[in-house]
């Protein structure tokens, strides 16, 4: 299985980053305004809806606060196809005042991993501007 580490500094508290990656059911509307159209949330599993209506299924597998810890795996609407998916959210503390997020990506075929990777890069910047935009509100 490939695996993905990517970290970014974020200038928010670590409290404010882990407060909007912890909120599930809001993907669209505070983590990836734009790139996610909207996202629902039944029981464990949480479906977000792409601009072109594209869909992708995951299952939320923990929500750890005390560790600023999520746990998430694609099981169905992955372009391209993967045989498995397993991400988390990290959020340290950076610093007085900022966060790091770590993101950490499982990933089979192994040969996805380069697309996978630069996904999780341009998807970690949108990410960043989307909290610290909110943060200075």
């Amino acid at each position: 299985m490939a695996s993905i580490r990517h970290e970014i500094v974020i200038d928010a508290s670590p409290e404010h980053v882990w407060d909007v990656l912890r909120d599930v059911g809001a993907v669209h509307e505070r983590l990836l305004p734009g790139r996610v159209a909207d996202t629902r949330i039944e029981g464990d599993q949480r479906f977000l809806t792409f601009p072109d209506g594209h869909v992708i299924r995951e299952l939320i597998l923990d929500v750890d606060d005390e560790a600023r810890r999520l746990a998430y795996a694609v099981v169905e609407g992955a372009r391209p196809p993967v045989e498995r998916h397993h991400a988390t959210f990290e959020v340290r503390p950076e610093g007085a005042r900022a966060g790091r997020l770590i993101w950490t990506t499982d990933v089979l075929p192994h040969a996805l991993a380069s697309e996978i990777r630069i996904r999780v890069e341009r998807g970690a910047v949108e990410m960043k501007r989307a909290i610290e935009a909110a943060a200075r509100d």
